[in-house]
Order: structure tokens, then sequence, then C-alpha cells
């Protein structure tokens, strides 16, 4: 994926470009100036030849595997952009390298002009070896790119992808086979068209079951045609095919436009089934669409790995197909494995080895197939099993994933360029490890993956680019939150074990483990995935290294101080979760450092030296151990990213709040701040908050009364504002929030104090008209019936906590109530004693909790109305309503109570 990094390195061209202006506006030496205009001018010459070479490589790709001289020639290229980012970062590093006295810096200035000299010689050189590799690509006549690529991947994938269409392969999958059965021929006399789509990762079993289905229902149609679609497959090409298998002759002059009148004429008044294999382009239908009657009997099948694709289909005939339950591997392996033994069952010696291969294939009938079929052809013995399971473990060799690799590279060969990196980068997290979307979004934007689009920010954009690796079936969605986003997500195992040789190969991404043999030319990232390891051995000739990622929470602070000595050209040290409770000095020497991650680390301060990382764009101490960050802070004029909050020693489930971070004065000047969260109220504090325009996460806390209106102008300055958080001093505090004026991009709000009665209704209006707020958490708020009614008119709501914030007795949701919310959280209401649910009142929510309400004698009144309701916690209850939701021992009969909410399907009640 060549051209991943050469776009990466365009944009940190200009990026370096940049700094010219300023550069040359400060005073300058004379040999000085001299040495950098050189530098600047081979930098901009490297980006416009990088930039001309970008489309080339873009083509490239797909043929470097198949065409010998083209990968040669892309693999050069890949070299050369390493080559020049090496001397583009240690410019930039140079150039930040200003500290220390007056003569400190003069020193360093002369020195560094020798260094820019030496810089632009390399880029002059870097430049002639690219030109001369361009002169002998064209020498040497490269055709591969102007080969037809279309039928050869197509036959591949189609002789692939045919050959698990037997009737024992079909296993897990007997509902969906009777769904499809349905669709197709349930109505056939209907005239009409109508398109079902089957949709899944690849390898997932989508064409087998198509293909089987394909062979028992065509009989029912007068024309059926099985058209398998290749990723690089034009409209010319496919209507050809279909105007082919038709049998329809066609002239080589045919346009389009030909084609379709042709087919469409072929198939008028004719019932005709068309199955469209693999589709990798939602557009590609429409181009295609009019070729068929509408007035006829028209019946599609697609298959895909794009949800986008899926989409075409008619009203609730989409299919997803996702891996196959464990009962149903274990049936498809023996199937495989022992298809020459008549019972087709395993020997209880091999069992255990056996549920370890199937944990290698992860649930993927491909994989699955694969493994047993080369394990049927070994004798049945442990140790010829275990010989091959070691072959397993050092990367499944290509004997064993051949069918996998050629069904699965595809969509790593489909990515378009700016999903590449994102996607690789993907590789640095542990096998079985459940990343979470705002981390990989702040990963993805510190390595400068993400680019501007129009009017959208950085998040927006990145948040896209997640959403499409899902929808392509490359990441799977383990969580998400009540408004549908990603929450988490994992990356299934085999097209792991894919991406990353595609990681190594490219020099993107290594993993080391102390274990393993481990080489460090060139490479770019480096994963650290070993948590009992306490001290990694310190790697030479590792100056490449560009991101450093822990996942080792054992590291001491004076090992990783060795370990980071070479690394002086680092741009991301992520070390979250590593119990270290200082940071290792030479942390303060990587001038080039964007993203620092100490998220639930130990550290309980930082030096002054943090002032030196310049550069920095993310700061992530989220549940470190600080309590108070130092003035150098404010010097970080790059900081987008500031996450500060501590959780306190002890901490449980029943702590509501926590305090903030104490934060310098000069906190004002971070103008390009994006997030802040968590910092303590002071007035010193309150008056510079207003100049952080750009924030749309804020968080802030130990707000006094008298905090208030200072609080509220700044807040109101926010325009752009997605997340706030208000904290009172202390439960106490009563907070004057009248003036309180949230821009209509605010989408959720968390409030822990008391808020001035005779302005809460006018507080709850005024929120109430935020069109895009979707959760509300509401602490210490003393609320009472008529106040609490003011919020059921929150109709976008999705989610309402309210914790230790109702005083009333009565809860009455009225028949319109939140007509969109999901989730409800009711904690620590003292005095409630009924809650009265409408007919029609939360008609959409899925998960209730009433938790510490002692007086709550009976189950919500009307609770058997929410049909949606999936999961029901009621804990620290009286004692009373616990009982009557216990089983009758006696005569094992479930209670009156206990029947009205058998419809949830789960209830936990503690």
């Amino acid at each position: 994926m060549a051209e991943g990094v050469v776009a990466l390195l365009i944009g940190k061209l200009g990026f370096a470009l940049a700094k010219e202006a300023t550069t040359f506006g400060a005073s300058l030496l004379c040999k000085e100036a001299s040495a950098l205009k050189g530098l600047f001018g081979e930098i901009r010459e490297a980006k416009e030849e990088l930039e001309s070479m970008e489309a080339y490589l873009q083509g490239a790709e797909q043929f470097k595997d198949t065409d010998e001289t083209t990968g040669i020639f892309v693999g050069k290229i890949r070299g050369f952009a390493f080559e020049i980012e090496d001397v583009v970062d240690e410019f930039t590093y140079k150039l930040e390298d200003t500290h220390g006295g007056f003569a400190t810096k003069m020193k360093k200035r002369v020195k560094h002009i020798k260094a820019w000299r030496r810089l632009t010689l390399k880029l002059q050189d870097i430049k002639g070896r690219l030109q001369g590799a361009d002169r002998r690509k064209v020498r040497y006549d490269m055709r591969g790119i102007d080969r037809e690529g279309c039928n050869n991947v197509q036959s591949r994938s189609a002789g692939q992808s045919l050959n698990l269409a037997r009737e024992e392969d079909l296993v897990g999958i007997k509902e969906t086979k009777g769904k499809l059965m349905h669709l197709l021929v349930g109505d056939l006399e209907e005239p009409g068209t109508k398109i079902a789509t089957i949709w899944g990762m690849g390898g997932v079993g989508k064409t087998t079951l198509v293909h089987h289905l394909y062979k028992a229902v065509k009989t029912n149609f007068s024309i059926s045609v099985w058209i398998t679609v290749s990723s690089s497959c034009q409209v010319e090409d496919l209507l050809k095919q279909i105007a082919s298998q038709l049998g329809v002759a066609i002239g080589a002059a045919n346009t389009n436009r030909d084609l379709v009148e042709v087919i469409c004429n072929y198939l008028q008044g004719s019932k005709y089934l068309i199955v469209l294999d693999d589709v990798w382009h939602v557009d590609l239908w429409f181009k295609i669409r009019n070729a068929f009657p509408t007035e006829s009997t028209g019946r599609f099948v697609i298959t895909t790995r794009i949800q986008e694709v899926a989409l075409l289909a008619t009203k609730n005939c989409t299919i997803k197909l996702e891996p196959l339950q464990r009962r149903y591997a274990w049936q498809l392996f023996c199937n495989e494995a022992f298809w020459n033994n008549v019972k087709k069952t395993c020997p209880d010696d091999l069992k255990n080895l056996a549920h370890q291969f199937l944990g290698k294939c992860g649930g993927l009938p491909i994989a699955i197939a694969c493994v047993g079929r080369l394990l049927s052809c070994r004798h049945p013995t442990y140790s010829q099993w275990e010989s091959l399971y070691k072959e397993l473990e050092l990367r499944l060799s290509n004997n064993v994933i051949l069918n996998v690799n050629i069904v699965l590279k595809v969509s790593l060969e489909d990515l378009p360029t700016h999903l590449k990196n994102c996607f690789l980068h993907c590789t640095i997290f542990p096998e079985g490890c459940q990343f979470g979307r705002k981390r990989l979004i702040r990963h993805w934007i510190a390595a400068g993956f993400i680019k501007e689009a129009g009017s959208k920010t950085l998040e927006e954009v990145a948040e896209g680019y997640l959403n499409e690796l899902v929808n392509r079936s490359l990441l799977q969605v383990v969580d998400q939150n009540c408004c549908g986003r990603v929450r988490r997500c994992r990356m299934h195992d085999i097209i792991r074990v894919l991406a990353l040789a595609k990681s190594e190969e490219e020099s993107f991404c290594q993993f080391y483990n102390g274990s393993r043999p481990f080489s460090t030319e060139n490479t770019r990232r480096l994963s650290i995935q070993n948590t009992n390891m306490e001290q990694p051995t310190p790697l030479l000739c590792a100056t490449s290294l560009r991101s450093l990622h822990v996942f080792n929470t054992h590291l001491r602070t004076d090992s990783l101080e060795a370990f980071l000595k070479p690394f002086n050209l680092l741009s991301t040290l992520d070390l979250q979760g590593v119990q270290i409770k200082r940071l290792p000095k030479t942390v303060f020497n990587l001038f080039n450092l964007r993203f620092l991650g100490l998220r639930d680390t130990q550290i309980e301060y930082l030096p002054k030296e943090i002032g030196r990382l310049q550069n920095l764009e993310v700061l992530d101490a989220y549940n470190a151990m600080l309590s108070v960050l130092p003035v150098e802070v404010a010097t970080l004029r790059k900081l987008k990213y500031l996450y500060v909050l501590t959780i306190p020693a002890g901490a449980n489930e029943r702590v509501l709040t926590f305090d903030g971070i104490q934060v310098p004065k000069g906190i004002g000047d971070l103008t390009d701040l994006l997030a802040l969260q968590l910092i303590e109220a002071n007035s010193e504090v309150l008056c510079q908050l207003g100049c952080l325009t750009k924030l749309r996460t804020f968080a802030i806390a130990k707000v006094r009364s008298g905090h208030c209106v200072d609080l509220c102008w700044a807040i109101k300055k926010m325009v752009h504002l997605i997340h706030i958080t208000i904290i009172a001093l202390d439960q106490r505090e009563v907070l004057q929030l009248e003036a309180l004026c949230l821009p209509p991009t605010i989408s959720k709000v968390d409030i822990s104090a008391q808020l001035d009665k005779t302005i809460l209704p006018q507080f709850i209006s005024s929120i109430s008209k935020l069109i895009n707020l979707t959760y509300l958490t509401l602490c210490w708020s003393k609320l009472h019936e008529d106040s609490f009614a003011c919020l059921l008119g929150l109709h976008g709501l999705l989610t309402l906590h309210l914790s230790k914030a109702y005083e009333g007795k009565d809860l009455h949701f009225h028949a319109t109530s939140l007509p969109k919310l999901k989730i409800l959280g009711i904690w620590d209401a003292p005095n409630l004693s009924r809650v009265i649910i409408e007919q029609g009142a939360m008609p959409n929510i899925v998960d209730l909790f009433l938790r510490d309400c002692p007086e709550l004698k009976d189950l919500p009144h009307g609770i058997e109305h929410l049909r949606t309701l999936e999961y029901l916690l009621l804990r620290d209850i009286f004692e009373e309503l616990s009982q009557k939701l216990q089983r009758n021992e006696e005569s094992k009969e479930y209670s009156e109570d206990w029947i009205k909410i058998s419809h949830v399907r789960r209830v936990d009640v503690l």
C-alpha cells in the first residue's frame, strides 16, 4: 500500500513547507538563511514529484503481486518515501530544538547550518535515484497496469467461491436459507422487481448459500443468470457478460446503451432470476438497472461485503451473514477434517487441539473449511496435528490460508487510499483487543491520516472513515451507544492475520513481544504487546520509528527510559495502562511528538519540561494521578485535546462526580483546543475560558455560585460545543444557571448541582429547544413532580439519568412522554414510592434502571406496556418488592408481578 505511505508523506511535506514563512520571518544568520532556502526548495520539489506519482501508485497496487517489475518499482517508491520522511522529520525536529540560553541557542543555530546543507544534499540524492527508477520503469515497459485484471480476478473469485457449495457446507443457516427461498419464489405470480441482498465479511459464506439456493430455485424461472462481479469490473464488461449468458449476439461496436436495450428486450415478459455475486460499488446497480424490465417478474440476489450496497435491497429483503456460532463451526470442521469418515466425528484425544484450530478461524466458514481440508490430508494423530498448529501459530502458513487470502485480500486492495492507513493502523492493537472509537480517532488524527473535508471537523471525517471500514466488513462493531454510533470495535482474527502480514510487508507496523525474531529496519510503528515483559530489550537501529504503542502494564520507568533513547523522531507515544509514576526524561526530547497517551497510568505530576513538546496536539492523561498542570502546558499552542480527569482512589460505580485538575492561568492561550476535560474552576481561569471558542467538549468541576456569571459568559462563546459537564463544589452548592446559553450543536449535557428552584422550569425549557440534545444527566438537582414533568417534553432525548436528583414521591410518564428515549436511569431517589407509565409513553425504551429507591414497593404501573424493554435493573429497592419477584419454590410458579415483566429479555433484582 505504497500510495498510503506517499499520501501521508505529501501531507507531512506540506506541513513542513508551512513553516517557511515563520522561519524566514525570524532573525536569521546569512549562511543559515541560504542553507534553509535551499532545503525548502528541495522539499517543495520532492512534494511535487510525489504528487505526480500518487495517481500511478493507486493503479499499481493491485498488480504488484502478479507483475514482478511493478512490485519492484512500487517497493522502490516506498523506500524513497521513507527516506524523504526521515529527512523532513529530522528537519522539523532540529527546527524545534531551540531550548537553552542565548549562547546555547547560537551554537545550535551554527551547528544546524551544516545539518540543513546535509539534508539538502540527501534530498537531491534521493531525487536523482527516484528519477532513475522512473526511467528504468519506462525502459523495461511495465505493462502490468495496462493489463485487464477484471477477468483474472473474476475467474479466480468465481472458482474460489463456488468450491464450497456442497450440502454439508450449509451449516447454521437453516433459517436464513428458508428466508431467502421465500424472498425468491414466495410470490412469483406478482410482476415487478425484487432485490434481495446478502452481505457480510469475505469468506463468511455468502456465495456458498446463494449458489446452493440458485441451483434449487432456478427451475422456477424461464431465465436464470449468475454473474460474478469483481471489484475492478467495468459496466460495459458486466453488460456483455449478462448478454453473453443470455445467449444474445453482441457486436464489438455495441455501446452501453445498445447493450441495455438488447438485454431489456430479451427479458421482456419473462420470469428471470439474476445473481450478482460480490458487488463492490453501489453505483454499479444504478448504471445497469435500466437493462431489466420492471413490468416483468424479476428477482435479483446481490452478495456484497459493503453495507451501502446491501441497502439496495427491497424493504425487509436484506440478510447479514455473521461468523458461525461455535456448535455450527464444529459441525463444519468435522465435515471437512473427517470427510472420509462415515460418522464424521473427531477422536477424543484430538478434540482439545481441534478446538484450538477453530479458535484461529474465528467462525469464518472459508477458514474452517481450508484448515479442515488440510487436516484431512494428514494422519489423525496428535503429533501430526500439533505440527500443523505450530505452523498456524507462526502466521497461518500460505498452504493453510491460500484460499482465505484470495477472498479477503481483495477487500484490502479495494480500499481507497484515505482508508488504507487507517485500516492498517488497527493492527497495533493486540489480538482480540476491543478498541474504542474515540481513542482510534485521536490516533488517526495525530498520525496525519485525516484531512479536512468541507465544513466537517477532523473528528467527523474520521468517524466517517471508521463507519466505512465497518460497512466494508473489515472491522466488527462490539458495542454501540444509544444513538447507534460505534462505541467499541475489533478486527476479526483472520482479517487481522492478513492485515498484519500486509503491515509488516509495507513496513507500516510491527509488534514486539520479546520472544519472536524482530527486525527494526524501516519500521515506522511499533506495538509492544507482552503484558508480562518488565524490561524490553533496547532496540538499536530503530531511528525510523515514528509511533510507539505499549500494551504492557508492567514496564518500569527506568527500562522504558533506555528503550526510548533511539526514538528521537517519535510523533506518537501511547502508554495507556502502563503502571509508571513518572515519565522518562527522554520523552521531553521528542520535539516531533504530537500524541502523548498517559491514560490509566499512575503519573502523579508533569515536569516543566513538558513545555519543550511544542508540536503536541493530544495530551491524554484521563484517569492518571495528576492534580495540577504545570504553567508550561499553557505554552503548548498546538494542543487540541487535553484530557486530565482523575478518578479518586477506591472509587466505584456509586461515585457520581469527580474533582477537576488545576490548570495554569494561561489556559486561554490554547485557542486551538477542541476538548478540555476536567478542570477545576477558579476566578482567573474562568475569565480566560471565553477565548476557547473552538471547544467541542468541555468539563469543569468545583463550580461555586459566585462563578456562574463568568462561566455562563464563557460558555456562550463556545459556539461549537457538543458535550458539556458542569459539576458544583458539592451537593449543597446552588448554581444560578439562568443565563446559561447552550449552542444548538449541543448533544450531551451533564450537570451535577442544585439548581435554583425558581429558575428550574426556565432552565429546562431552554434546553428543550436544543434540537440535537440526546443525552441528559442531572445530579443533586432536587427535582419534584412539577419540575420533572418539564423533562418529559424533551422529545429528542435518547438517554436520561437522574442521580440523587429526584425528591418527589411519584413519577408519572404520560402517554406522549419521551418518544425516542432508549435508556432511563433513576438513582438514589429516597422518597420515590410509585412509578406510573401510561400506554404510549417511552415506546422505544431499551434499558430501565431503578436503583437505591428504598420506598418503591411495587413495579412501575404500566411496565407491561414497554414492549421494547430489553433490560430491567432493580437494585436496593423495598424488600417487599424484591420478594414479589421471587419464584415460589413450592408451586414452581411465578408471581403476577413477574409475569408483567416476562417479555423483558434480562431482569436483575439485586
